[in-house]
Order: C-alpha cells, then structure tokens, then sequence
C-alpha cells in the first residue's frame, strides 16, 4: 500500500518514475536537473516543477516520515535547516521504500565547492565558523544532530550573511531543553571524526593544498563551538535602567567574529533575562541593512555600532511595551530620538576647520557611543546619550 503527505502548494510528484531505482532516474526523467551536491549514503535527485527545485531522497521505510518530521520541528525552532515539503512509502519492484521531499536550497554550496575553488578562500574561515555557531544554535533548541559534517552541512550567503544549513536530520534527536553536556560532547566528537574524513577525502582525490590543515579543521570550528557557547548561554538579568549590560554582549559577541541579528529580553522571576540571535556576516551587511533602514551612509565598522545599538532599542521597546517591536520601528525610533539629538549636540565639532574626522557625523556618532559605553561602565548604569554627547564636548570639543 502506497502512502504520501505533501504541503499545500507542493507538486504530488505522481509524474515520475516511481517503479525505478533514483539511481536509474537520469534515463527515465525529464524533470530531472543536474546540481552541484556534495556525497550522499542515500540516493538523491533534484527535479525541476515550475522553475523550482526539489530534492528527493531515497530511504528504507519508516525513516523518510521520521526525517520529514524531525527537518520540520527543527524548521519552526527557526533554525537553519533545508525546507521539508513531503514523504512518500511506495511498494516497488525493489521492495518497500521511503521518500524524503525537500527544496532545494538556492544559492547554496557543498562543501566541496567550498575548498575546490579558490575564490572562496577568504570565505572559508568564516563559514567554518558559521558550522560552529549552526552546532551552538542546535545543542541551544535541544537538538541532538548525531551526525555533523561537511557532507551533510549547506553553506550560503544570503544578502551579505553567512549560514550553515543541517541537511541531513537522519540521526537527529530532539530534547525539551537545552541539550545535555553529555550528547554536545558526543556530538562534538562525531564532528571532529567526520570533519576529519569529508577533508581526507578531498585530499586523496588531489583537491586540497598540499599544506592545508586537515587535522587542525575539526579543531578550529570545536574551539570556536566552545567560545560561542560559553557567551551565547551564559543567562544575564538585565535591569530597565541596565541596558549597557547589552552592549557588553554584543561587544562580546563581536570579539569573537560574530554579529547580532536579534536582541531579545524575556520575562522571568528574577526580571528580563537577555537572549541574543547571532550569526555571521560578508563584510558590507551592515552597512547595507542601515542604508535600507535609515538613509545613513557609514562604513561597515559604524554601521555595525548603530546596528547593535538599533538592536537593543528593539528589545528596550518590545520589553516596555510588552509587544514585539520590528527592526523598522527601533530605527524609526533610533533616528528621531538618538542619532539626530546627538548629531545636533555636536554640530560645533562638525564644523571645526582642518578636523576630517569631525566632518563626518557617522565617526563622531559612533565616538559618543564609545564614550558613552565608558561612562555607563564606570557608573554601572546607562548614563544616557545627552549626558555622554555633553561630556564629549567637554573633554574633546
């Protein structure tokens, strides 16, 4: 007996070949696309419906349920995961067999593309890392992989960001919390295994620098997967009036190459408890983000500044509000009540003759928001930025 489950919306794939191994695909299909993939245990084809492509995945009975299932509770934990569109089980001529539905992920890249090709080199570091911040963001939602590697990991940019997306939830457990020390640390030790053996590989086949540190990799992304951890689930109350306690982590975060995309402060018995949403960045993202949010031309170092600082009057907002409040509206705000008040205070300096520096507003916003961090660490509270542009013009003006 046959038995299927698609999403609203997806094609029923009734058209193809159903009788044949995928392997056999290629000479029986139309629909079928070549796509650049990295090594799979499992068969897997891409079809074309419309214009949009889907992978199929062949697998023994039961686990493609078990699988579409696991890929869609990880999906609406908002991680970074391929899209799930179906499964099906189908009595063929080569026995019972299961079949995973997902989309195909535009725009992404195997990891052999991405230590093949030496035009993304300088990527290579950073979307290493983004691997260790995808294992972070798992263990943090309590999901168990059981089988990280380079083989079963997508790497992307997408508008300047820089991801890693689980592929393959074969293996893939789900906890109610955070995951135990215990499974992150056999994760970890999967990971360095298999990392090891995708780069071996590569090696052998003569597609590795020959002084490239295969051994070192695993290494590198698991000390990374430790620094992230140790910042990004260390819970911190922040008080209303507290709020430079989040520039120190997100300035945190920034030291150790990562950027936040999210500032969150939930309710809980001791008061706002401060989570943030990280991931990595291409060198131009936020400055491009600030652009499209406020008109402001900055460099990418400013505009990191006042994105972070966007950030946390997101959560301020949402958090007095008791309502979530969109990344426009905290520019909105941002804008009117921050940046302009202060880029005002300032105008004497903007206008000092031979001082390059003081001609540019961005640079000189960005000096208050260094000295006002200052000033707030030293009183332990959040001074504010009058009082920080006001001491700016005293000591610096």
């Amino acid at each position: 007996m046959n038995s299927s489950y698609f999403l609203p919306q997806s094609p029923d794939f009734q058209d193809l070949p159903w009788d044949a191994h995928l392997i056999a695909w290629p000479a029986l299909c139309p629909r079928l696309e070549e796509i650049q993939r990295g090594p799979s245990r499992h068969p897997v084809v891409f079809v074309n419906y419309s214009g949009l492509l889907y992978a199929i995945k062949e697998l023994p009975p039961g686990l493609a349920q078990k699988e579409f299932e696991l890929l869609s509770r990880i999906g609406q934990a908002h991680l970074p995961c391929v899209s799930p569109v179906g499964y099906a089980e189908r009595d063929t001529p080569h026995g019972r067999t299961s079949y995973l539905f997902t989309r195909f992920l535009d725009g992404s890249l195997p990891y052999r593309s991405l230590f093949m090709r030496s035009s993304l080199d300088r990527y290579r570091h950073t979307l290493l890392d983004a691997m260790a911040g995808l294992l972070v963001q798992l263990h943090l939602s309590g999901i168990y992989w059981g089988d990280c590697s380079l083989s079963n990991t997508l790497f992307r940019r997408d508008a300047g960001a820089l991801q890693a997306y689980l592929v393959d939830a074969e293996t893939a457990e789900t906890h109610p919390a955070h995951l135990p020390p215990v499974l992150r640390h056999h994760d970890l030790e999967i990971m360095l295994n298999n990392i090891e053996g995708d780069l071996v590989d590569l090696e052998t086949l003569g597609h590795l620098p020959a002084d490239f540190p295969v051994c070192e990799t695993g290494e590198h992304i698991m000390e990374r997967y430790r620094l992230l951890w140790d910042e990004i689930s260390r819970e911190q109350v922040v008080g209303i009036h507290e709020r430079y306690q989040i520039q120190e982590r997100i300035r945190a975060l920034n030291a150790l190459g990562f950027s936040v995309g999210d500032v969150e402060i939930r309710d809980s018995e001791q008061g706002g408890v401060l989570h943030l949403r990280f991931f990595i960045t291409d060198r131009n993202f936020h400055r491009d983000q600030l652009l499209s949010l406020t008109g402001i031309s900055a460099g990418e170092m400013q505009a990191r500044q006042m994105m972070n600082e966007i950030n946390e009057i997101k959560a301020y907002l949402s958090q007095i509000n008791n309502r979530s409040v969109s990344l426009s509206a905290a520019a909105y705000t941002w804008l009117e009540q921050y940046y302009q008040p202060v880029i005002a205070q300032l105008e004497v300096l903007t206008h000092r003759k031979g001082d390059k520096a003081a001609s540019e507003p961005t640079e000189l916003y960005c000096q208050v928001l260094e000295h006002k961090w200052f000033l707030s660490e030293r009183a332990r509270r959040d001074v504010g930025h009058q009082a920080a542009a006001e001491d700016y013009l005293r000591q610096f003006g």
